[in-house]
Formats: C-alpha cells, structure tokens, sequence
C-alpha cells in the first residue's frame, strides 16, 4: 500500500466532464464513514488517464477499494482523536491545485471554460473532499510518526534482507561546481535604474505600457505580451515580485524594485480572487565584455590553484563561488530527488546533456574540467568549473555506498510496519461492512467484515 495516503491527491473532477455516469451505491461503511461505488469508479478513472491505459486489470480495482478502506479508516479515527483541520489549512490546499492546473491550462478564464464553473463554485465543490484528504493525512503521520533511525538500525535491516532482494544500483556520480559571476558595478546598477526610471515616468504620464514593454523589457517571457502576466498565484514568482504583485492595487504602478533578475517596476492590471494579472518592465545592468573576460580569467587562476594543489575544490568553492545555493556545501550539487549529492546520469541529463558527454568521455574522478560558459537560474551569463568528486559502478546496494537510499527503504519499512500494525488493531474495533461485489478481491490487510 502507498505510505504516502492512498489517494493520488488531486482534483476529483480533474478527468473532466466526458466521463460516464455511473450508477451509485455504498460499497463499504466504515465507522460512520460510506464508501461510494463512485469514488472507486473515479480513482480508477484517474489512474487510468494518468498512466495512460486502455484497461484496468481486477486486481488494480482491488487496490484502489483497498486503498479508500484505509482512507475512511482513517477518517474515522480522526473524528474519535478530534483531529481538525482549519479552514485555512484546506484554503491553502484548495489554491494550491487550483494554482496548479490554471498554470497548466494558461489562466483562470480557460481553467473555468474547461471545467464549465467558476473557481468558487469548483471550491466548494470540492472543499469537503480536500478536508477529509487532509484530516487522512493528519491521522496517518499520527501514527507513523517522524521516522528518525540510527546508523545501528539501518545496519540491522540491510542484514536482515536476502542478498536477492538487494536493489540494484546504477552508477551514480558526485560532482561540484564552481561558479563565477561577472560582477556589476555601481555605475552600471545607477545606469539601468535611471534609464527604467524615465519608463515609469512615461507610464505615470499616461503612455501605454503594454507598448513600452514590447520595445524595452528585457524579460522574454512577457515581452512579447506588452509585459503581461496573467492569473499570477502566490508561490509561482520570485518572493519581491510577489510582495509588490498582491500589494498594489489595480491600475496602480510601483516604483523600481530589484530581484534576482535585474530591476523592474509593475502595473495591476486585474485581481481576481487569490490571483492577479499584471504587466512589468524587466531590465538588468549591462555588463561589459571586459567584466565577461576577467570573470572567466578569475576562473582560470581559481583553477590553476585546485589542480595545483594549492587549495582544496571544497575550499575554493566556499572561498570563491557566486554559486550561494552550493558553495556552503563545498561545491556539490544536491540532487533534490534523491536528497543526497549523488545523481544518475539520467538525472544530470535533465540538467545539461552536455554535461553529460563530458563527465562520461572526458573526466575521471578527480578532474576539474576548464572553465566551460554557465547561465543560472537567474538567466545571467557566468562561468564555471565541474569537478567530479565520485563515481560509482552498477552494484548492489551496500552501506558504504548507499547509505541513504537503504535508509529511506528502512524508513519506508519502518513506517509500513506501523501502518499494519494500526489496521490490524482498528478495523478490530471499528465497524467495518464490505459489499458482496467487492468479496472476491485478495486485500493486504485482515479487514474485519461485519455481516
């Protein structure tokens, strides 16, 4: 059974309006809570959309009952430990998703064409089926708590697996950067300030915006829309760009405010319940070629030191890199997938496939590449170096090398465990009634079946 509650989590309806009625009926009760033939149908809808599949097997319908037994489960136990979730707390989950599939429909106006309702009625809609999904998930980390094992107990279970049943690991490398920024001088931030600065004021006097970011915004994402962003949600730009997008109010230009990308300055054009429509001006200092050369020239002697041996890569990084999200780490990029510093080839791939050619046909461990051109997360142009700390060769798993992916499998098993352990126990003591159509499915768990 998936630890991670059941339910995929998304929207009930997220499959759209074409799909079949289906004929309801209470397919299982537990506690006070009925199980509608409905919500089988749905979910299996869902998967089937997700995955991509023409049919769902039998033992795919058992599951997904299953899997809404344990949920009604513990919705059950929630109400008997007066679990709440707040309002609030189902707000920020219903916009949330809502933020999610308006980005993936475009804007608020499509997402409502599509689903043939209005955001606040799809809200409601829904709210009941987000608290409970919130109050499970509640009630699940109750029971299996926070997971915290030792390097002894993590030890202990990879003894005990067969050495069949060991998973096999590809080879994965470790590999840190070093990364240089031209810097910007004073003169080139007042420069850019006072030439954006003469925008807004043509703005203020009643020039059209739309017209002056066409021609002078620097930012390719809504340049080419007059400088307009629709159906902006919280969460999806830089923090200062959002602080100033829900403080303004409609119509209403701000002044210059800086972010990681340059200086801008921004026009409401529209709020619309937890978003807002705008336009903004992007501009960044202008940085001289002369500034480019002697970046990469800082490189290069950064360099000469590392192989030199004159300083460690992990102390240059810390010493030199522009780089603030690795540099404390001296160097080394995590990989968030993982939440280790090791990656798969695959996984450095999605990043930069020639990346990939050279840690693969050009380095070995040890290396420090040449200083090779980088452009961030900021979109600015930098240099850096890649040094390529480790790498391992297909293998199966061990505690040397692996030892967090087998942490997370104890974990895993830890809190499996517990989850068995707490079924076993509840659906003992909680009312629990299962349809006749449903008696021919092989369940995981033991449920106690009350005629």
């Amino acid at each position: 059974m998936n630890l991670r509650l059941v339910i995929a989590f998304l929207f009930i309806l997220t499959i759209g309006q074409a799909q079949p009625q289906i004929l309801d009926k209470v397919v299982a009760i537990v506690g006070k809570n009925p199980m509608l033939l409905s919500e089988v149908e749905t979910n299996l809808l869902q998967q089937k959309e997700q995955k991509d599949k023409k049919e769902i097997t039998a033992a795919e319908r058992c599951k997904v009952f299953e899997d809404l037994l344990f949920q009604k489960l513990l919705l059950s136990q929630a109400d008997r430990d007066s679990i709440v979730v707040a309002d609030a707390e189902v707000d920020n989950e219903l916009n949330r998703r809502i933020q999610y599939y308006v980005g993936m429909l475009g804007s608020e106006e499509k997402f409502e064409a599509f689903y043939g309702k209005r955001i606040s009625v799809f809200k409601d809609e829904l709210r009941d089926d987000v608290k409970n999904q919130l109050l499970a998930q509640k009630m699940q980390q109750k029971i299996t708590g926070e997971t915290k094992l030792t390097p002894g107990e993590v030890r202990l279970f990879y003894n005990t697996l067969p050495i069949d049943s060991l998973p096999l690991v590809n080879s994965e490398l470790e590999i840190g950067h070093i990364v240089r920024k031209p810097p910007i001088t004073d003169e080139a931030k007042k420069a850019v300030r006072a030439q954006l600065e003469s925008y807004r004021q043509r703005v203020v006097n009643g020039e059209s915006m739309s017209v002056i970011a066409a021609l002078y915004s620097e930012d390719p994402g809504s340049a080419k829309n007059g400088g307009r962003y629709e159906s902006v949600m919280r969460g999806q730009m830089v923090p200062e760009f959002e602080a100033v997008a829900f403080r303004l109010k409609p119509g209403e230009v701000s002044e210059i405010f800086e972010t990681s990308y340059g200086y801008h300055f921004m026009q409401v054009i529209a709020r619309k319940g937890e978003s807002v429509d705008v336009r903004h001006i992007l501009m960044s200092p202008k940085i001289s070629q002369l500034q480019v050369l002697k970046a990469k020239e800082e490189l290069d002697s950064i360099r000469e030191l590392i192989v030199s041996g004159q300083i460690k890569f992990s102390d240059a990084a810390l010493k030199f890199s522009s780089d603030k999200d690795t540099k404390q780490n001296g160097g080394l990029l995590i990989n968030p997938a993982a939440s280790s510093t090791k990656w798969e080839l695959e996984e450095i791939g999605e990043m930069d496939q020639n990346l990939v050619f050279m840690l693969e046909n050009q380095m070995k461990v040890g290396d420090v590449s040449p200083v090779i051109q980088y452009v961030g997360t900021d979109a600015k142009q930098a240099w850096r170096i890649i040094y390529l700390k480790s790498r391992t060769e297909p293998h199966k798993a061990n505690m040397q090398d692996d030892y967090i992916k087998l942490l997370n499998m104890a974990s895993f098993e830890r809190q499996k465990k517990s989850i068995t352990d707490w079924i076993t126990k509840k659906s003992k003591t909680t009312y629990i009634k299962i349809d006749s159509e449903f008696n021919s499915c092989k369940l995981e768990y033991n449920w106690t079946i009350t005629p």
